[in-house]
């Protein structure tokens, strides 16, 4: 009989959610990270007293009340509302774009004025049907925005013209004729007090964990600890990239400590221009309103570069690239992946998709569901 009954590969959130609710039922289980610390990519580590997001800034959001009711049970949440501001070479706009966005481009007070001046450039691009993530932007918010707010952004983003890229990557951009500055206008929102770490520990109590473990190169030795595998790291790399590597957009991060109590007064700046090399500034302070968890106001402060880069092994992937070829080739990983019967694949990397965190729960709660009964 095998020591296990299940073996979680990886102790981010889908990993850690499913060895929960294994755990629950009554299944052993052992969770390995090749990492040197749980919670993956929304790893929190505190420095000068502040939860800083060391795999870049992650927002709790949802809609879905059992996923909400479900992640406040291992962590109190505060009442963060993120609401991030955009730098133009100096010019400061509100994110998501609302009446502040077009009054500051504008000058427009109204909302019949704004979406009048949309309308205005819009039929003056001479766009019906958009073709490319240039024609849906401009579609949606007129050239002046696009241009000063998304063009330059997007291509840092994606490393690419934002004529190549597909318009689908730019359809749910928030567009506000109010003066919301919610940015995700989602029912619950928030991020966990003590940082997502905490989160983490709490999924993981009372379940073996190993730290410093990497699967892949003691496979055989770990396959027969346990009956099962919940696989969440890269597809490809579990089948020795037999069919070429799938494609990732990477970010680098620097990070440094500042003598100032407060650097840029929000959490998140994004500098939208083509000739800034970072894409936003995070100062990981704002996410829990510049105090720590016994309510001190803190006197130095800790930011965050961000830095978009094509991704190459040995790289971290983030973004999965969400093109025709790529496609093609994770469909034909997941059919690979489809007989390995002893094997589960998920979360972002195993199911090669980009996931909020919300989804990533729900889905790990309902493949838990289904393989536990």
């Amino acid at each position: 009989m095998a020591a296990y009954d299940y073996l979680v590969v990886g102790a981010g959130l889908f990993g850690a959610v499913f060895a929960r609710e294994a755990a629950n039922a009554g299944r052993k289980v052992l969770v390995v990270d090749r990492r040197g610390h749980i919670a993956g990519n929304v790893y929190t580590q505190k420095i000068e007293g502040i939860n800083v997001h060391v795999y870049g800034a992650h927002i709790f959001h949802t809609n879905d009340k059992r996923v909400w009711e479900y992640v406040t049970k291992y962590a109190e949440f505060n009442r963060f509302t993120n609401s991030p501001v955009a730098n133009y070479k100096g010019e400061l706009y509100s994110l998501p774009f609302n009446m502040y966005t077009f009054n500051r481009m504008w000058g427009v007070v109204t909302p019949d004025e704004a979406a009048a001046k949309i309308e205005e450039q819009r039929r003056a691009a001479g766009i019906t049907e958009p073709k490319n993530l240039e024609e849906q932007a401009i579609s949606l918010v007129g050239t002046d925005i696009y241009e000063k707010l998304i063009k330059g952004y997007t291509q840092k983003q994606w490393g690419r013209p934002c004529t190549e890229l597909p318009a689908f990557i730019i359809k749910r951009l928030p567009v506000r004729l109010t003066f919301d500055n919610n940015y995700f206008n989602a029912l619950y929102q928030g991020i966990p007090v003590g940082g997502y770490t905490k989160l983490a520990e709490n999924l993981l109590d009372g379940i073996e964990v190993r730290l410093g473990v990497d699967y892949l190169k003691n496979r055989a030795e770990l396959d027969a600890l346990a009956d099962r595998v919940v696989f969440t790291g890269p597809v490809d790399e579990f089948f020795g990239y037999a069919l070429g590597p799938l494609e990732y957009r990477s970010v680098r991060f620097e990070t440094e400590v500042l003598n100032t109590p407060n650097f840029q007064g929000n959490a998140a700046v994004n500098y939208t221009d083509a000739e800034t090399p970072w894409t936003r500034i995070i100062e990981h302070k704002w996410f829990e309103f510049g105090k720590d968890e016994a309510g001190k106001e803190l006197p130095k402060t800790v930011i965050s570069r961000e830095f978009s880069s094509e991704w190459k092994p040995g790289d971290e992937p983030y973004y999965p690239v969400n093109d025709e070829k790529n496609g093609a080739l994770y469909a034909a990983y997941r059919q690979m992946a489809a007989k390995e019967e002893k094997v589960i694949f998920g979360g972002r990397l195993g199911e090669y998709k980009y996931y909020d965190m919300d989804a990533v729960i729900a889905a790990a709660l309902a493949r838990a569901g289904a393989e536990l009964g």
